[in-house]
């Protein structure tokens, strides 16, 4: 599983996507707008220019995570690249603009709007006169029955990964005309315009073997300004050509190669000129960034001879040219060692001189995950107490300021910053404040200093297993979940400044050290300092550790630097932590969706629909048949029945404003159940050719792939900013 990519909407949230890269705001804030949703942190930057300034032909070359096992989008292992593919060759009757809302793509609709709700809500689509499928035949109604048909649920034979929405339709029908399609739904459905996107032909749709099978590793029918020319298994890419059947503005690219290349391998693809486009890590953009720094001289500014003083140079030609001869050729060797090292290094950073660094925001978020299903963690007021101890300010700033980005914690669990849905729902959890937190251990029965039971022969993974084993589980009854700091009380969880916790200022960006400097410890015995830090809390003799799950792989620094920096602060509180990094592969399958962890950090797309993609992230776990618990895609498990309740509502109301009320009022009663704490918007960075044009980082926006291109000699892409956001500087 890709730790980056976001699959097609939401299956979309089918699987969290796991990040292995990479609050003091008040309540319902808005970038001092009357609007809560605010503004976008960052626009898309994506060197923006007029197509006229676009050269015609070329191929852009860019990396991708996978060649997809799957082009059908609703299929439970499509992937990233299984939606970019659609979003280049298939219909998308909406797109995301760069506030992450969803708008008419013009090209294949020209109007769609409820037109009835009484009896029925329907739907009227009109299409654009020009939409035909690359053999020629119009697009129309029997594409849209198809499509429902497949995707309702009704008929099992079809291997579908999601039928959301679809199983709120009662017919699809022709109109008037032929680019008419009326869609009558059977009971009220906010979410509509997520439908049909993308839109695939009757052909692929229409039976269940041409679903099933068809369609994995081939499109014969497309509707795009590209089509699947070729996936190629063996070279790990997919070929997509310009269309001759698109109605649009003609693709200014004549291919577009997508590339599978592993993240720690983007670096030498970028020097090697086989990628032109390719998402990067922090190391990677600072790579980058120094090659267009100016040259002191023949100094290099990084690489094999860097660190060397003129005093080891001097050495070096000292016995080099001594009377030890053995010493001298072996000098001599590593000093032409030396020199091949950084001539490679000054050709990499010369090829690395062609590139530049698009920032933007992902249209996803990192949070910090709290199982709730046993163990300490079970316990509401433990969970209130992590997330009451940490600083999301200082935690957002360690990942987003050394990027150049704005760092700012998240808000919200249904929406980023800029989207329809955002508020600030935090305040119904309370501020960072060190006394409240332990406050709520101690009503739970943690108490700091508390006697711990000796067990003799446990080495750490046994006495990390028996604490967690420990669930201290007289959680609070009352109501379910739904206690908001500040809602009826009128209490505000302010403790004043006083009772914080200090911020961590940790070391800059990278990952705190443990122990101090070298040489740096008391004699034994010595009195640790009066505010070393807070004694741990214990219950029934056993000490509160919660075991912290981490992916190792490539690109996995930025997460184990929050994980310390959120294991100081609960230190402040009295809870030991214990970092566990394991594989990649297993990190998901083995410790996530199995529930085999106390805290974790991933991801998860926003979307614009979260009355329908956020639900099953956020329902509350039910019992099966077979007696299992079903948790559809809620990890943490920790669930209620008002939230489900608020988004039922918020599915089935087609008022805006009313609907945007009810996700904002989930959100708060998943604030205060504490299951999972958001972090920070996640950075998208992006490596680009300096003549590549609208291509980058795109932030919310749909890519439009018929404008991607390479400038003319002499041409400039637009100064400023995208007209979406402000400057990500």
């Amino acid at each position: 599983m890709s730790h980056d990519g976001v699959g097609p909407r939401a299956a979309l949230r089918s699987a969290a996507f796991l990040t292995a890269g990479v609050l003091a705001v008040p309540a319902l804030a808005g970038c001092g707008s009357d609007d809560p949703a605010g503004k976008p942190l960052a626009g898309a930057d994506v060197a923006r220019a007029d197509r006229t300034l676009i050269a015609d032909g070329g191929t852009l070359r860019w990396a991708v995570d996978t060649v997809p096992d799957t082009l059908n989008a609703f299929q439970s292992d499509a992937d990233a690249t299984t939606t970019r593919i659609a979003q280049a060759v298939l219909p998308s009757l909406y797109r995301t603009d760069g506030r992450g809302r969803p708008v008419r793509n013009p090209d294949y609709l020209e109007s769609a709007e409820v037109v009835d709700t009484e009896p029925r809500q329907v739907v009227l689509y009109r299409l654009n006169q020009q939409a035909v499928w690359s053999d020629g035949r119009e697009i129309g109604a029997a594409d849209f029955a198809a499509q429902w048909r497949a995707l309702s649920g009704k008929d099992t034979a079809y291997w579908t990964a999601r039928n959301a929405g679809y199983d709120h339709i009662e017919k699809v029908e022709r109109g008037r005309n032929d680019l008419e399609v009326k869609v009558t739904f059977s009971r009220p459905y906010a979410d509509w315009k997520s439908l049909f996107t993308p839109l695939y032909p009757k052909q692929v749709m229409g039976a269940p073997d041409s679903f099933n099978d068809g369609a994995r590793k081939k499109l014969k029918v497309t509707a795009g300004p590209f089509t699947v020319k070729k996936v190629d298994t063996g070279e790990d890419e997919v070929t997509l050509a310009r269309s001759a059947r698109w109605w649009g503005d003609p693709a200014k690219l004549s291919t577009i190669v997508l590339r599978a290349v592993p993240h720690d391998k983007r670096i030498s693809a970028l020097t090697a000129g086989t990628v032109d486009l390719a998402e990067i890590d922090p190391a990677a953009a600072r790579r980058i960034t120094a090659a267009a720094l100016p040259r002191n001289g023949d100094s290099p500014l990084a690489g094999p001879a860097a660190d060397r003083s003129a005093a080891d140079a001097l050495r070096s030609w000292a016995v080099a040219n001594g009377s030890d001869e053995e010493a001298a050729d072996e000098e001599i060797s590593a000093r032409e060692k030396l020199r091949e090292k950084a001539a490679k290094h000054a050709r990499r950073q010369k090829a690395l001189g062609g590139f530049e660094v698009r920032k933007s925001f992902e249209p996803a978020y990192t949070q910090l995950a709290l199982n709730g299903a046993d163990g300490p963690l079970a316990d509401e007021r433990v969970r209130r107490a992590v997330a009451r101890a940490l600083d999301r300010e200082a935690i957002a700033e360690a990942v987003l300021e050394p990027l150049g980005l704005p760092a700012e914690p998240l808000g919200s669990h249904l929406a980023l910053s800029g989207q329809a849905a955002y508020a600030d729902g935090s305040g119904a959890l309370g501020e960072q404040d060190a006394k409240e937190a332990q406050a709520l251990l101690a009503d739970a029965g943690w108490e700091p200093g508390g006697p711990v039971k000796k067990e003799k022969k446990k080495d750490d993974e046994e006495e990390a297993a028996g604490s967690e084993g420990d669930d201290g589980s007289d959680s609070e009854g009352g109501d379910d979940g739904t206690y908001i700091v500040g809602e009826d009380d009128g209490s505000n969880g302010d403790g004043g400044d006083d009772d914080k916790a200090p911020r961590d200022s940790g070391t800059g960006a990278g990952r705190l050290t443990r122990g101090g400097a070298p040489g740096a410890y008391a004699p034994r015995g010595t009195a640790a300092p009066a505010r070393a830090g807070s004694a741990r809390v214990a219950k029934d003799g056993k000490a509160l550790t919660l075991r912290f799950v981490l992916p190792s792989g490539p690109g996995s620094d930025t997460l184990r630097t929050v994980a310390d920096r959120i294991a100081t602060m609960l230190e402040r509180i009295g809870i030991g932590t214990k970092i566990s990094e394991v594989d990649d592969e297993s990190y998901f399958k083995d410790h996530i969706a199995s529930g085999e962890y106390d805290l974790a950090l991933y991801s998860w797309p926003a979307t614009a629909y979260p009355a329908t993609d956020a639900r099953p992230v956020y329902a509350k776990p039910a019992p099966a048949a077979d007696g299992s618990l079903n948790v559809e895609q809620n990890y943490t498990r920790v669930g209620t029945d008002q939230v489900d309740q608020l988004f039922d509502q918020a599915v089935t109301t087609l008022d805006d404003s009313e609907r945007r009320a009810l996700l904002r009022k989930a959100d708060s009663r998943i604030w205060a159940a504490a299951g999972s704490i958001p972090l920070y918007q996640r950075p998208q960075l992006t490596a680009a050719r300096k003549n590549l044009a609208n291509a980058g980082a795109f932030g919310f926006r749909t890519p439009v792939y018929e404008d991607m291109g390479f400038l003319k000699k002499g041409a400039k892409p637009a100064a400023g900013p995208s007209p979406d956001a402000p400057s990500a500087g």
